[in-house]
């Protein structure tokens, strides 16, 4: 199938992917519109795995007041370079993430960051939910797990889905930001207020 510039145009405004891997990706799909946006989102998390890795000195404090001025929070949002900092892709993505923590509250930026103290006491609360279940020890503990998962994902900023956009985690969206930005981008801390908590 002929690749013509229509079809490269549309995908550069769907992915923000650069034009020569727009036509390589339409190439390698055969023209399949679809199949070109999973063949360039694989090579963006692919080029932003590798850049995991990388020094995130730079970045922004980025503040949100709700609208009824009762919530507020304080992201810093990492980079690489003072360059990328100040682009307004960068500043859109923490301002996407501040929204999204003042709306659904995470208590902890990764699942690393949760104290063991705490993962005890959730086990331990699931534990005693399940005792008189006359489940096996075995499934008991998978069950458990499983859980653990949903609590992970309900406290836990980079597992949580995007508070616009269910289909998505915000890890995803920072992966997706560094694999157009280029650079590494890594959520540090954040602080959420609320009048009267």
């Amino acid at each position: 199938m002929e690749i013509n510039a229509q079809m490269v145009k549309e995908l550069r405004e769907r992915t923000g992917a650069g034009m020569m891997d727009c036509k390589a990706a339409l190439a390698e799909a055969n023209g399949d519109m679809e199949k070109a946006i999973e063949i360039l989102r694989k090579k963006g998390l692919a080029k932003a795995a590798k850049k995991a890795g990388r020094e995130t000195k730079e970045g922004l404090i980025i503040s949100y007041v709700h609208h009824n001025g009762k919530i507020g929070v304080l992201l810093e949002l990492n980079c690489e370079t003072d360059f990328v900092a100040r682009t307004d892709e960068f500043k859109e993505l923490g301002n996407k993430i501040a929204m999204h923590i003042a709306a659904m509250a995470p208590r902890w930026v990764k699942r690393e960051d949760v104290p063991a103290d705490v993962i005890e006491k959730e086990k331990e609360i699931y534990r005693e939910q399940l005792k008189d279940s006359g489940k096996p020890a075995q499934v008991i503990e998978k069950i458990i797990e499983g859980k653990l998962e949903s609590f992970y994902q309900d406290n836990c900023l980079l597992e949580q889905k995007y508070a616009l956009d269910q289909t998505i985690s915000i890890k995803d969206m920072i992966q997706q930001a560094i694999a157009k930005i280029g650079e590494n981008i890594q959520v540090s801390r954040f602080v959420r207020m609320q009048v009267g908590e």
